[in-house]
């Protein structure tokens, strides 16, 4: 049977079960999260807070950009581990994770930016 990426289940054995659903339930979350960055994005601008106009434009644009690239993101850390656990190697590290903290932090310095200066 075909299964698709085949760039991925073409390499080594069928891992234990539980850690590939584990490693699914791990790509559902990013995606989740990459709705909320959207959402959050999308609510700071329309809702028009009392900040400084550019500041806020500059956070909102921040957060729909970043929650439409974690999608890809995702689905590129779910490969990595995926292949890692089909041929028992060590996990990869979460380059994802570093990549949001950071936007979470420009998008923090923002709308402090924006409330200092409106």
């Amino acid at each position: 049977m075909k299964r698709f990426p085949a760039s991925v289940y073409s390499l080594g054995e069928e891992p234990d079960p539980r850690f590939s659903l584990a490693n699914e339930r791990t790509f559902l979350a990013w995606t989740r999260t990459g709705l909320a960055l959207i959402a959050g994005g999308v609510a700071l601008e329309v809702l028009g807070l009392d900040l400084h106009p550019g500041f806020r434009l500059a956070a909102s644009l921040l957060l729909m950009i970043a929650g439409t690239a974690v999608a890809p993101l995702a689905w590129w850390e779910w490969m990595r581990a995926e292949r890692a656990l089909r041929q028992s190697r060590p996990l990869p590290g979460a380059f994802s994770a570093v990549v949001l903290a950071v936007v979470v932090v420009l998008v923090g310095l923002l709308v402090l930016a924006g409330v200092l200066w409106r």
